[in-house]
């Protein structure tokens, strides 16, 4: 039912099929932005990883990334990325914004992501501003939730008073 693959058969034979390597069309020689490979400069860049801080790093003051940002200590300020992840041992006393929120440890202030997670060891004391959220169950929570297309933007959309007709004497 299933075959060897020929490329990994030892002998003449390997380097005999080499050749229907080479009648491969160009295209198949490119990445997947339509460049060619091997071409300095032409491939992705990788993703740089995340910055960690470490559960004995207490950090005053505001922090602000275009990357990934894992907290394991202790934040008073706020803190702004791409992704941030709250580590169960973590204390953030302040507001986070970033795309993907994922939070284990404890959030004291305003939250607003595209995508926010409590997981089940989360603990937050404020209000969560979200395009998608998800919260698992023994997550606590103390605060309100606002769905909005765009929470990153930072101004929360109040409702319009509409005007009340007057009652007729």
């Amino acid at each position: 039912m299933f075959s060897k693959s020929k490329i990994n058969e030892p002998g003449p034979k390997a380097a005999s099929d080499s050749s229907e390597m080479k009648s491969a069309p160009p295209e198949a020689a490119k990445t997947s932005t339509g460049m060619p490979m091997g071409v300095p400069g032409t491939t992705p860049k990788a993703k740089p990883p995340a910055s960690v801080l470490s559960a004995d790093l207490v950090v005053k003051g505001n922090m602000k990334s275009t990357g990934d940002i894992v907290i394991e200590g202790t934040v008073e300020g706020d803190i702004r990325a791409h992704m941030v992840t709250i580590g169960e041992s973590a204390t953030v006393k302040g507001e986070v914004v970033a795309d993907d929120v994922v939070v284990n440890g404890r959030i004291i202030g305003r939250l607003r992501g595209l995508k926010v997670r409590l997981t089940a060891t989360a603990r937050v004391e404020g209000d969560i501003i979200h395009k998608t959220i998800a919260i698992e169950s023994g997550a606590h929570f103390e605060g309100s939730v606002q769905r909005q297309e765009d929470p990153l933007n930072g101004t929360a959309k109040k409702p319009i008073p509409q005007p009340q007709p007057k009652p007729e004497a």
